[in-house]
């Protein structure tokens, strides 16, 4: 059985190192698309436009689509919910769509803002109930590609780091950049507990789960993936300043729940059932955040 994945955000960070994990398989062939950043590998597609979509998925013919693009930013989200229901949700029917037409499935990346945070750790057959509209978005696309067929897989996961491009990539490297300015007064919120999950991490744990679908046709439905490191940013901050030995008297904790877009308290997921395929791979947060943020310091 030919086996061919199909990349969606393969310019972002999660996206990138998905298709390092597959395209350095010989099993895999890989095609990834972009639309803002298209390096050699990448073909450039608007995910908005259907008549590009399904041309590319039918002359490929993708045994699975990883569907990672996403527009992920909760407080742009509650601004451009019609720009966002495009990528989150329109498209992501438009993929469930042409999958069922060449007999592919989608596995489809969430998130663990589809909970409230209220009662952690959060199961797979949890009921979600998003506090913001990047969750509502999310979780309107979970429905779709749950919909859509019986052979589709959701795989939620947190906040994540990795590889970045630029300190702003990431919800979590992006702290860097208060951490370093060691003259202005930087507040982290010390609130609302997260789980931060390297990238490197979640593609093996992709990879794991996408090469047993191959063997076991019955993997389906919900599963989820973390980090088990609870942080609030303001922990995240002070790690990020001990590893690379930056004075942090400037860096104080705010208790108060971050402003903007709500946001969960406790999101914390139960990953037993990745865990059980062979997904186990943590890399420590220290290890991991400092390979990710070395390149910028000094």
């Amino acid at each position: 059985m030919a086996k061919r994945i199909l990349i969606t955000g393969a310019s972002g960070l999660l996206g990138r190192d998905c298709m390092t994990a597959f395209s350095s398989d010989p099993e895999w062939e890989t095609l990834g698309l972009a639309f803002t950043r298209v390096g050699e590998q990448l073909k450039k597609v608007d995910l908005t436009d259907p008549e590009q979509v399904a041309a590319v998925v039918r002359e490929f013919k993708p045994t699975v689509i990883l569907h990672s693009a996403a527009e992920r930013r909760p407080d742009i989200v509650e601004t451009q919910q019609e720009q966002t229901k495009k990528i989150n949700v329109d498209s992501t029917k438009r993929l469930c769509d042409l999958a069922n037409e060449i007999g592919a499935y989608v596995l489809f990346i969430s998130t663990d803002y589809v909970f409230d945070g209220t009662k952690p750790p959060y199961k797979p057959t949890d009921k979600p109930n998003p506090l913001n509209k990047y969750g509502i978005s999310k979780a309107d696309g979970e429905k779709v590609v749950l919909e859509a067929s019986t052979g589709n897989i959701v795989l939620r996961v947190p906040v994540l780091y990795g590889a970045v491009e630029n300190l702003e990539e990431s919800a979590v490297t992006v702290l860097f950049t208060k951490v370093k300015d060691i003259n202005k007064p930087a507040e982290m919120n010390h609130f609302e507990r997260r789980y931060p999950t390297s990238c490197s991490d979640l593609r093996e744990a992709i990879k794991i789960l996408v090469d047993s679908r191959v063997k076991s046709p019955d993997l389906v439905g919900i599963f989820h993936w973390s980090g088990t490191e609870m942080m609030t940013k303001y922990d995240m901050a002070l790690t990020m300043a001990d590893l690379f030995g930056i004075p942090s008297q400037h860096i104080t904790a705010d208790t108060s729940p971050a402003s903007g877009a709500p946001r969960p308290f406790d999101c914390h997921l139960n990953c037993s059932r990745m865990e059980e395929l062979g997904a186990t791979k943590r890399t420590p947060f220290k290890v991991g955040i400092k390979q990710a943020l070395e390149k910028f310091y000094p």
